[in-house]
C-alpha cells in the first residue's frame, strides 16, 4: 500500500506518461512484423495522439522517417543484424548508410541515435568481432557529416551477457579485457555515448525457477520478510528491473568503466501466452507497464546510481503477430493497430482510462480481512482523496452497510482517477480487478457506463451483511474520526 500512498498528487502534474518534466523519459519500440500494419502516417498519428516523445525503429524505414519529420519526436534508427557485417567491413558502406538513412532526414526528422544490431553478442556471435568496428565506422561517418554531437552510436545488448546478475554487486560480464564487451565500453566512453540494455523481468522470472516472487518482477510492493537485499551492499531492490540495471552498472564498474549511463532499449511483459505460459496475462502486463511508467517517471536510478534516471523504451507499440516462436512472442504490444490500448492505460495524461471495450473496476476481495479493509478504506477516503461522500448514511452507496461494500466503492473511485498516472489496484493485497460492473440500484461506481434504472433491485454480493444498530457503519465512522484526528495532529505539529 505504501507506494500508492506516496504516489498521491505529485504526479498529477505530468503532461503525459510518456513525458517527464524532470528529464527521464519512456519511449516505445516500433516493430513491423504485423500482418495489418498501419501506414507510416497513421502510426505517427497514433504516436502523437498518445504524446509519445521517443521512438526506436529496428531499421531505417524511409516511410517512417519521412512521416516523423517536423514532429519533434526523438528517433533511434536501427542497423539490422544483417547489415552489421557489411558496415563493419567497409567504411564506405558505413558512410553510405549514414548519408542515406540519417543525413538525408535531419534536421526535419529528429534522429538522435543509431542502434547497431540487436543483441549481436548473443544472437549472432559470429559478428561480435566486427561489431565495434562497425560502430566506429558509423561514428566516423557522422563526424564527417558534422552529426556526431547530435547522433550517438550504441548497440543494444541482452542481459544474458551477464551470467549471474544477482546479487548486482558481484555481477560481471562474461568477458576478458580484450573482449568485444571491453572494446564496446571503450567506444561508448570515448564518444560520450550510452550503454543500450534489453532488460526483461518477464524472462528473469519465468526462467528463474521460482527463486524470486512474481510480485518482484511486476514492481509490486513486497512484505518486509520478502525484501530483496544485496548481501554485500545491503541495498534493497524493490523490483527486478532495478536489479537488472544495477547489475549492468556493476559489471561496467568491474571493467573500470563507471561513467557510462544506461538506457533500457527494451522491456515489457506479454499479455497473452500459450498453455505453458501462465504468467503472460493482460493483468500482469498492465501491472508491469503501469508500475514501470511510474518507476521511470520519478527520475531516479537504481540503488547504486540514484541520481541517474533510467530512461526506457517499452517493448512494444503493436503486437507482432508474424513473429516466430511461442504465443507470448507475438503479444507484447500495448496498443492495437487502431490506436486503442490492449489493457487500461493512459498514454496522454487525461483522466480517461484508455483501453479496449471492457471497463475494469477495482473492488475489495471476498476473503480480505476486515482490519486490512479498514486500513485501505481509511487511506482511500483520506490521503487517497477518494470521493467517499456517497457511502455516508442516507447516500446512494451507503447500503449495504458493511466494510467490504464501502471499501469497494472507495478503492474503485481512487483507482479510476489515479490509474492514469500509474496507480494500481492492490491496497495491501485486499483489492482485485474485475470486469463485472459492481454498480447497483442508484449506486453507480466510478467508470461505469450503466444508468441506475437498469439496475433497480440489484445489490452486490453480501448485501445483507450485518448492519450497525446505530444505522451507520461503525467502521466507517471510525474511519472518519481517525482521519480527523490525523489531520488535527498534523496541524498541531505544523504550529
Amino acid at each position: 500500500m505504501n507506494p500508492d500512498r506516496c504516489f498521491g498528487g505529485s504526479l498529477l502534474v505530468l503532461i503525459g506518461l510518456f513525458t517527464n518534466v524532470l528529464g527521464a523519459f519512456i519511449g516505445i519500440n516500433i516493430g513491423t512484423d504485423v500482418s495489418s500494419m498501419p501506414s507510416a502516417s497513421e502510426v505517427v498519428s497514433i504516436i502523437k495522439t498518445h504524446r509519445i516523445t521517443h521512438v526506436r525503429l529496428y531499421d531505417a524505414d524511409s516511410h517512417m522517417l519521412k512521416a516523423l519529420a517536423d514532429s519533434g519526436i526523438e528517433v533511434t534508427v536501427g542497423v539490422t543484424n544483417e547489415e552489421v557485417l557489411g558496415i563493419g567491413e567497409s567504411a564506405s558502406a558505413a558512410a553510405a548508410w549514414v548519408s542515406k538513412n540519417v543525413a538525408s532526414y535531419v534536421p526535419s526528422t529528429n534522429i538522435t541515435a543509431i542502434a547497431v544490431g540487436s543483441e549481436v553478442l548473443t544472437s549472432i556471435p559470429h559478428a561480435a568481432p566486427i561489431l565495434v568496428t562497425a560502430m566506429n565506422n558509423l561514428h566516423k561517418a557522422l563526424v564527417a557529416s558534422n552529426l556526431n554531437f547530435q547522433v550517438k552510436v550504441s548497440s543494444p545488448q541482452s542481459l544474458d551477457i551477464i551470467p549471474e546478475p544477482f546479487p548486482p554487486s558481484t555481477a560481471a560480464f562474461n568477458s576478458s579485457p580484450n573482449s568485444t564487451v571491453y572494446q564496446l565500453l571503450q567506444f561508448l566512453n570515448n564518444t560520450n555515448s550510452y550503454f543500450m540494455l534489453n532488460a526483461y523481468p518477464y524472462y528473469g522470472y519465468t526462467n528463474g525457477n521460482d527463486i524470486f516472487p512474481i510480485d518482484y518482477a511486476l514492481f509490486k510492493p513486497l512484505p518486509s520478510v520478502k525484501q530483496i537485499v544485496d548481501p554485500n551492499t545491503l541495498f534493497h531492490y524493490n523490483s527486478m528491473f532495478d536489479a537488472m540495471v544495477d547489475a549492468t552498472y556493476y559489471s561496467m564498474d568491474a571493467l573500470n568503466f563507471s561513467g557510462i549511463p544506461i538506457v533500457v532499449t527494451e522491456t515489457g511483459w506479454p499479455w497473452q501466452g500459450g498453455p505453458n505460459e501462465p504468467d503472460a496475462t493482460v493483468e500482469n502486463a498492465g501491472t508491469f507497464i503501469n508500475y514501470l511508467i511510474r518507476r521511470v517517471s520519478n527520475d531516479s536510478g537504481p540503488p547504486s546510481r540514484p541520481n541517474i534516471p533510467m530512461n526506457t523504451y517499452i517493448y512494444e507499440l503493436f503486437n507482432e503477430d508474424k513473429r516466430r516462436g511461442p504465443v507470448s512472442e507475438k503479444n507484447w504490444g500495448v496498443l492495437y493497430t487502431n490506436g486503442t490500448a490492449v489493457f487500461p492505460l493512459s498514454l496522454s495524461g487525461s483522466s480517461q482510462i484508455m483501453g479496449n471495450a471492457t471497463t475494469v473496476f477495482c473492488v475489495a476481495k471476498d476473503d480480505a480481512s476486515e482490519d486490512k479493509l479498514q486500513d485501505g478504506l481509511n487511506w482511500a477516503c483520506g490521503q487517497g482523496q477518494a470521493n467517499c461522500s456517497v457511502i455516508q448514511s442516507g447516500q446512494p452507496c451507503y447500503l449495504p452497510n458493511n466494510i467490504k461494500n464501502h471499501a469497494s466503492y472507495a478503492y474503485n473511485d481512487y483507482y479510476q482517477r489515479m490509474h492514469t498516472v500509474g496507480a494500481t489496484c492492490d491496497f495491501d493485497g485486499t483489492a482485485t480487478i474485475t470486469t463485472n460492473d459492481p454498480s447497483y440500484r442508484s449506486c453507480i461506481f466510478t467508470g461505469s457506463s450503466s444508468n441506475s434504472s437498469a439496475r433497480e433491485g440489484l445489490l452486490p454480493p453480501g448485501a445483507f451483511g450485518p448492519v450497525s444498530p446505530l444505522g451507520e457503519s461503525m467502521k466507517l465512522l471510525v474511519s472518519k474520526v481517525r482521519y480527523v484526528i490525523s489531520a488535527a495532529c498534523l496541524l498541531i505539529i505544523l504550529l
